[in-house]
């Protein structure tokens, strides 16, 4: 099971009516059912209501809760539907504030909230009694007994664990979810009843992200709302559901009828997350119970009606305002790190090959930048292009611009005779376009660009991006080689937004003139002749592929090792209106193909900084024998 449906729901309420909090919780299950939802959250004490007060102290209202309850669990016969309700317990006459677990006609287990508030606007321990120290207890209700009651207690379902935790317990220092979490719940359900002040959602918003991140899980908030006591506080039915650090979904608050949200939790990128990270792991040995599993089995977690976004660009924040964020911060990162390199290898001078593409562009820029931190003239970065049998002149015009407009040295040496002199030595036919053809460009250019830079007393400054990196689309100790690579951690559908960045906030308008032309020419590696236009005739993603569906393959592959058939599934959801099916998983087949038969060229890779969550550098972030077999992956795809 990779998703599962959930629901936070808000249902209407009276204060201490019952009957009327019933009907309108029924209703909303039915509603969860009709939409395929495999859990649901209401609200703390939504049978009873929040704000009781010494209501609370009536037996009437804790009886008719039972009788509740019992309603909820005969109505949950027959339905495919875990479903977690707030209301009050009592037992030995103590009063305890509860979630009652519900499924298939009975109460699974009770929960009973661990830290009772009693501070400011809160005063529950009038009536409330902390669970904090119940685990593993029974109690008995007319119509059930031997009922698990504890903290410590997990529901699962094969992949599903789910665990409880009652509006304070999120706020407290260190929140109960974070152990059920060790204990293998990966979602994690909060009934509350939290009152607005102002930009109070804000912070409880953060609360319930920054939990769901430390907790590698998905979290489920479900809040008491307008119809609670306003004597005092004005409650919202604020709604949340969230996954590892960012909000699926959230209601727009204050509303006055029965309201639930809906989203897809992807248990299969949370039980990777939690695989790779070790530290999540040792952090086990910490908990300060036996955690109690209590299983339970849906009939069918088939997926239907899947609506959940799936993001096609996943290494680009989709909003302008994170997007210029997250770019000026790479930015620094790229610059920052050449800077120390710089600093101790003591090079007052760097050299770069430019060609016009967007990958030595940006390595340029990051270069410049650089050397403004540093305080170093720029022409002491030393611009070399070289034009070869497929060079254009747009692409040739715009490096020779850009050097100059950045007052860089430029130097220009043309490899087409050496390159024929090459031929001429190895025996191999010019008029051959085959790999050697392409490949001895590649080197030729390389072995100047070392060459110059051990005679001006510099470094050479790498280009190549990690989406060449992952295809191995680069010549082998040639374009692939460098004395320090600043775009090595960087995918090709970044690197665009990396250089309209800098054309957009740290460049003069000629400059970005220049960018802006450079970002609109086809990805190329000009090694093979123009065509009778002069243009371009090499074109990258005609032979490789699409970019942009390569980068969503690394992304899932690399990033939760998520198998073929779900990368395909995934990116259908993603690029359902730009590629049929056949045209990705043709592309998908190469990727595999490429990514196994490559290694060999990461396991050798110059030093480079990580400036996101994926990485191949062969040091830390990927490992991988250079002879390992695809077949099982691509036979996924069959």
């Amino acid at each position: 099971m990779d998703f599962i449906k959930v629901a936070a729901a808000c249902p209407k309420t009276r204060v201490a009516d019952v009957q009327y909090n019933l009907e309108n919780i029924i209703k909303q299950v039915n509603e969860a059912e009709a939409n395929n939802a495999k859990i649901i959250v209401f609200p703390e004490l939504a049978t009873t209501s929040y704000t009781c007060g010494d209501l609370f102290t009536q037996w009437n209202l804790i009886e008719n809760s039972y009788l509740s309850i019992k309603n909820i669990c005969e109505h949950s016969l027959n339905k495919d539907l875990l479903i977690i309700v707030g209301s009050p317990l009592l037992v030995n006459y103590t009063l305890y504030n509860c979630a009652f677990v519900i499924f298939e006609g009975k109460i699974l287990g009770i929960i009973p909230k661990s830290y009772i508030p009693n501070y400011t606007e809160f005063y529950e321990k009038r009536w409330f009694t902390e669970g904090l120290s119940v685990t593993s207890k029974k109690v008995d209700l007319s119509f059930q007994k031997g009922i698990p009651f504890g903290t410590n207690i997990i529901f699962g379902c094969d992949d599903v664990k789910v665990g409880v935790e009652i509006c304070e317990d999120l706020w407290v220092t260190i929140p109960p979810s974070s152990y059920l979490s060790l204990a293998g719940a990966n979602i994690i359900c909060n009934p509350s009843a939290s009152n607005e002040l102002v930009s109070k959602s804000t912070y409880r918003k953060s609360l319930v992200e920054n939990q769901s991140a430390r907790c590698m899980s998905g979290y489920i908030y479900s809040s008491s709302g307008v119809y609670e006591s306003s004597t005092d506080l004005l409650f919202s039915g604020h709604l949340l559901i969230s996954e590892y650090g960012s909000t699926l979904i959230e209601n727009e608050r204050f509303q006055r009828e029965n309201e639930i949200i809906y989203s897809f939790i992807d248990l299969f990128k949370l039980n990777s997350e939690r695989t790779k990270n070790i530290s999540f792991r040792d952090s086990y040995k910490s908990l300060p119970f036996e955690p109690e599993l209590i299983s339970f089995q849906y009939k069918s977690t088939k997926i239907s009606n899947f609506n959940r976004y799936i993001a096609k660009h996943p290494f680009v924040p989709s909003s302008d305002r994170e997007r210029e964020f997250r770019c000026k911060e790479i930015f620094n990162i790229q610059a920052s790190a050449l800077a120390k390199r710089l600093e101790h290898t003591y090079s007052k001078k760097a050299v770069i090959g430019i060609s016009g593409g967007l990958d030595s562009t940006l390595a340029l820029l990051v270069i410049v930048k650089t050397f403004k931190l540093l305080g170093l003239d720029s022409k002491n970065i030393i611009t070399i292009t070289m034009p070869g049998f497929g060079t254009t002149d747009r692409t040739y015009n715009n490096a020779l611009t850009l050097c100059k407009e950045l007052n860089c040295d430029l130097r220009e040496i043309n490899i087409v005779d050496a390159c024929l002199k090459h031929f001429e030595d190895i025996g191999h036919d010019k008029n051959k376009h085959d790999v050697t053809y392409e490949n001895v460009q590649a080197r030729e250019r390389t072995q100047i660009l070392m060459d110059i830079a051990n005679k001006e007393g510099g470094i050479l400054i790498g280009t190549g991006d990690l989406s060449e990196l992952a295809l191995g689309w680069c010549t082998y100790n040639g374009d692939h080689m460098s004395m320090y690579a600043v775009n090595t951690s960087i995918p090709k559908t970044l690197v665009r937004y990396l250089v309209k960045y800098v054309a957009d906030y740290e460049s003069t308008k000629e400059v970005t003139d220049t960018l802006l032309d450079i970002l609109d020419t086809p990805v190329s590696p000009e090694l093979l002749p123009k065509d009778h236009k002069g243009e371009i005739a090499q074109k990258t993603e005609d032979i490789v592929g699409p970019y942009e569906l390569h980068d969503f393959f690394l992304y899932h592959f690399i990033r939760h090792g998520s198998t073929p058939e779900r990368i395909l599934f995934l990116a259908k959801e993603a690029f359902r209106d730009d590629y049929d099916e056949e045209t990705i998983k043709k592309w998908l087949f190469k990727f595999i193909n490429r990514f196994f038969s490559q290694q060999f060229k990461r396991s050798a890779l110059p030093d480079g900084p990580k400036v996101g969550t994926i990485s191949l550098s062969p040091r830390g972030d990927w490992r991988m024998p250079s002879d390992a077999s695809s077949s099982d992956w691509v036979n996924k795809l069959q």
